[in-house]
Order: C-alpha cells, then structure tokens, then sequence
C-alpha cells in the first residue's frame, strides 16, 4: 500500500498475545479444498457493499519482519515499501522470508475483533509490491509454503472464519509493481538488475494473471478484489485481469487496475472527500496510525473518537470506511489496536443503526455534526451526529422543511424538542446529555427531506464568511468537476478546471449597504480571471501566482453594494479569456457602514 496519490499521481475484548497455533492447512489442488463454490451473483451485487459501510484492511507479508528497520537504520516511509525505500537485493530480501513464522496467528480472533468493532468485510493483501503470496501458488515459489519455515496457508484459515463468522472476504493484489518477481514494475524504478531478466508482459503471463486466478478460484466467494498502483499498465495488460474476474462475476472491484478500467467503486487514500465522490460508490482506505504494514516504532495511534468520527463523516457522504491494521511477523496486532478497535465496537453496538444501510446526508453542511439516511418502509429516518455539543442547548438544522414525527437521543430515549425556524429546524437538547464519545440524536420524519439551498447569515458586524461547505457548486456542462477537499478545518474547492463550473453561496442581508470582497485564494499559474457576481454589481478579477494550490493568500477584489433586504447569490464564474484553476478556501464580505 502506498499513498496513492503521492507516488502514482506524481492514490472486540481480544488481547492478541496468543499462544496458540493454528491447524496446519493441506497444501491440496484447488478442486479439493474445503471451501464452497463460487456463488451466481446477486442481482445488484453493490447491495451488501452499500450496506456494510465498514470494513479491515489487512497489510501483512514479508516486510513485517523488518518492521521499518534494516541494517540498524529506522527508514520514514511505509513499512511495507523498506524494499524500495531500501533498495534491497532480491537475494537479500529473501532473508527476510525465512524468518517469517506467525506461530501466533489466529485467524478466528483477527475475525472476531473485526467483528466486535463493527466491521463487515477484510480485505487482506494477498500480494504486496514485494512480490510475496500469503497463499501456496503454482506461479511462483515466493510465497508463503515454499520461501518460509511456516510452509502453510495464510489465506484458507481466514477465509474459514470468515464464513464461520457471517464476515466478507476479500484480497488485495499488486497486479504491477513486484520488485522480487523478475519483469514487475517497480514505481520508483528498479535496482537490482535481478529484477529484469524478463519482460514486464512476461511477468504478468507467468505470474501476476496466474495468480490472480488462483484466489479466484481457490477460495469460494471473493467479496472485492482490490488492484493498486498501475505502473506501466495498459489497457491490453489490464484487459488480461479484467478478464480473469469472469470467474467471479459478483465480485466488487476497485479503481487501480489501470488501462482505464474504473471498476466498481472509487479509493481515495488516507483523506475523505469533502463532497464524497458524486455518482461513484468510493471507499477511503486509512491507515490506523501511520503506515500499512507492520512497523515497530510507529505508534502515532489513531484515537477511538477518531476513527469513529472518520467512518461517520464517511457515511455521511455516501462512503464506506476500510481501516487498516498491520499485524507484526507472528501474527498478532499491537495491544493498541486491539484496545481502539474494542471501543470503536462499543460505539457502534449503540449507534450502528445510523451507519449500516444508509446513505448519504440531504444537507450540505451541518457546523455542529454529520447526517446519515434511511429510507425504508418505516419511512424517512435521519441521525444527525453531534460532534459539537451545544452550550445552549440547541442545534440548527440549517434549509430543514419538513413533518417531524419524533425525535429523541438514541439508545437513552431522550426526547428532543423539534421547534420550526426561519432559517430551519431548531433541535432542543437542552433536557438530554452528550455521549462520552458521540451522541446520535434520531429524527424520523413524514414524507421526504426539503433542502433548500443553505443561505448564510451575517455576523453581529453584518459581514459575512463564506465557507467551501455552504457552497453550492454547479458543474453543469462541465467537463470537469470543482469539488469539495480538504479536513474538517481547512476545506477548499478545488479541481475547478473547467470553465463551466460557478460556485455560489446565498447569503440573508437584513438591512443593505457597501461590502468590501475579500477572498482567500490559491493558483500556481502567472495569473486568473474570474469574476464575482452578487444582484446586479460584478467585479472582474485577477489573481496573480501564489506560489502553488497550498499557498494561500488573502485577495482585496473591491466593493459591491447591495441596495437592500432580502436574499442574495454571491456566485464565483471563470472568465473563458483568462481563466486558470484556482482553489477557494474562503469569500468574506466585510461592511463598511
């Protein structure tokens, strides 16, 4: 695993110190596994996917017996790319391997931790960019039966608990980067001249499609499949395992097969998208602290509050959530996993009602928290997560119209007082207490969500402060789309690449008068013009290089007066003379009398 787009662009009450070793697994033919056969897939076979909404990523392999560390050095990178980062001879990196003994593997506790936390699928890496199968393969003797002391299965054992289990399973596989297996690509460049006695089609013919074949066929149902890092993939060499999933037609996969193949579903890397990914199914995969595979001295842990807050926010824009844990070289996860993932269970054995089975949130922004979605034949139901408990005791649903039936703090019954508002919905907590680590609060309503565009009030100075998320971003005839990025505390719009694309904001003006603009921009190009509409006034802009889109500088654009009450569009349009992308961390409008 890497981060994908750093490197391609330039994308529960278990202690895990067990004694126990599990059963040796027959190293038989494929056909004669004790595995059911491949089932015909479901009518839509997102379904489970759409639901399930959280899932454990698994990077484990040969480099966790380094864990970060060779020849005495702690490298920075990703514990799963010491081979690269370290350019090691394939000869020596085979070391490795023959130390590589998990005599504490359990595969049942891996699944019941991940199913004590919440989570209803694991995707493990089958083979990593260090060329190395978890699973006995025909293909190539760098794998776990023929290169280690351990000579067993890795993958039937976990697939067994997961059927046992009622959990998906699913398998990571690096189709392009291999850096043991002679003719893989190598993103960053090969440096062992082993790695080149035969072609890179060679490889694929010889290795990467027989493999893939092999877990295809080899352990029953493959809930996902998921590709990473393309290097070098064509579309003639992607075409070669786009046609190998016919032996699992029900299979969900993943953007990263390369040869433009888009698969099922969309993987940004260790960030959510402020808008979510439109009119994709997306998955962000994060790590748990820093890195994928094991690493002894990364220990910059990922608070429970944290990784309940990320698989919220996900869920609230339509996404599931694949969380990562690096097993060490005898197979166990650190003490501070297991204690994280315990409390994120805990969680969700309250509240994960408000995860699994919904969709993303009718509201464009909620300062205070998130929103989730269901709609069955009970009706419309909305969890509103508070992840910024109110001093006085109320909470705006900003543009909410519509019937409330009942309202209450979940799991406790607290009831919640509903009052309607100018500006939306008032909920009255004032009566009910915070959770200690995230309170739901559910809404259940007659007929559907009205959302009216979300208009911005002014402050007490009568001045405004126009955030990415109170846009309304039009890429109507576009190309391209401008979206939402960014954290919590620093969103943007950014990828405004078209000119096709506006965004706008409506504001509520009490009473009218004059308004400087000023607007916290970025571009890298020498200069871009666009131009910013509110009533009848428009000024025309140009903002000069700021250095880069993480460079961010603060632009006087002029003043517009706004002759009076009512309610207003401040809108944003390129200019097709001059325009160059340029990202928007803010629009200010401060009056001047």
């Amino acid at each position: 695993m890497i981060n994908f787009l750093s490197r391609c662009i330039s994308a529960v009450g278990l202690l895990f110190s067990v004694l126990s070793t599990c059963e040796a697994q027959p190293l038989n033919p494929p056909d004669r596994r004790t595995i059911s056969a491949v089932e015909p897939p479901a009518p839509n076979k997102m379904d489970w996917w759409r639901k399930a909404r959280f899932g454990m990523f698994i990077h484990w392999g040969v480099y966790s017996v380094p864990a970060g560390i060779y020849h005495g050095k702690a490298y920075d990178g990703l514990g799963e790319w010491l081979m690269q980062d370290a350019h090691i001879p394939r000869a020596e990196y085979a070391a490795f391997a023959r130390q590589f003994n998990p005599k504490h593997y359990d595969p049942e506790k891996w699944v019941l931790l991940a199913k004590q936390a919440g989570m209803k699928y694991i995707v493990i890496t089958a083979k990593h960019h260090d060329g190395f199968a978890l699973f006995p393969s025909k293909a190539s003797s760098w794998n776990i039966a023929d290169a280690t002391p351990y000579r067993k299965d890795l993958l039937m054992p976990l697939v067994l608990a997961c059927r046992k289990h009622d959990m998906k399973i699913g398998f990571y596989y690096s189709q392009a980067n291999d850096w043991y297996n002679p003719g893989g690509a190598a993103a960053n460049g090969h440096w062992d001249s082993a790695q080149t006695t035969r072609t890179m089609d060679e490889y694929l013919d010889k290795v990467a499609v027989p493999q893939v074949k092999e877990i295809l066929t080899r352990y029953g149902d493959v809930a996902e499949l998921w590709w990473d890092v393309p290097s070098d993939m064509t579309q003639e060499r992607a075409a070669k395992f786009n046609a190998a999933l016919a032996l699992q037609p029900g299979i969900v996969t993943n953007d990263r097969l390369g040869g433009n193949i888009p698969g099922d579903i969309t993987t940004p890397e260790q960030y959510v998208p402020g808008t979510g990914v439109p009119g994709r199914d997306w998955e962000t995969c994060m790590t748990i602290n820093d890195t994928w595979g094991y690493k002894v001295n990364d220990n910059n842990w990922k608070s429970t509050y944290d990784i309940v807050k990320n698989l919220i926010d996900i869920a609230s824009k339509g996404g599931n959530y694949l969380l990562n844990v690096g097993p060490d070289a005898e197979g166990r996860f650190p003490e501070a996993i297991v204690a994280r993932l315990q409390g994120v269970g805990r969680w969700m054995e309250k509240y994960g009602e408000s995860i699994y089975g919904t969709t993303a949130s009718p509201f464009t922004w909620l300062p205070w928290g998130r929103c989730t979605r269901r709609v069955d034949d009970a009706g419309t139901t909305l969890y509103f997560h508070v992840l910024h408990w109110p001093k006085d005791g109320r909470l705006l649903v900003p543009g909410f119209a519509g019937k409330v039936i009942s309202a209450e703090v979940m799991q406790r019954h607290d009831k919640v007082t509903t009052l309607p508002g100018d500006e939306g919905l008032l909920l009255d907590v004032s009566q009910a207490s915070p959770d200690s680590l995230i309170t739901v609060i559910k809404l259940r309503i007659d007929g559907k969500v009205m959302t009216p565009d979300y208009v911005v009030s002014p402050d007490p100075s009568d001045s405004y402060n126009l955030l990415p998320q109170q846009a309304v971003i039009d890429n109507h005839g576009a190309n391209g789309y401008a979206r939402m990025e960014g954290g919590e505390d620093n969103h943007n719009i950014g990828y405004w690449t078209d000119t096709a694309s506006n965004v706008a904001w409506k504001i509520k003006v009490p009473r009218g008068g004059t308004y400087i603009i000023w607007g916290t921009l970025s571009t890298s190009s020498d200069a871009s013009a666009f131009a910013i509409e509110i009533g009848n006034e428009t000024l025309k802009c140009r903002l000069p290089d700021t250095g880069g889109y993480e460079d961010y500088t603060k632009m006087n654009m002029g003043r517009i007066t706004i002759p009076g009450p009512g309610i207003y569009t401040v809108r944003m349009t390129p200019q097709p003379d001059g325009w160059q992308p340029v990202n928007v961390r803010s629009i200010q409008l401060k009056k001047t009398n």
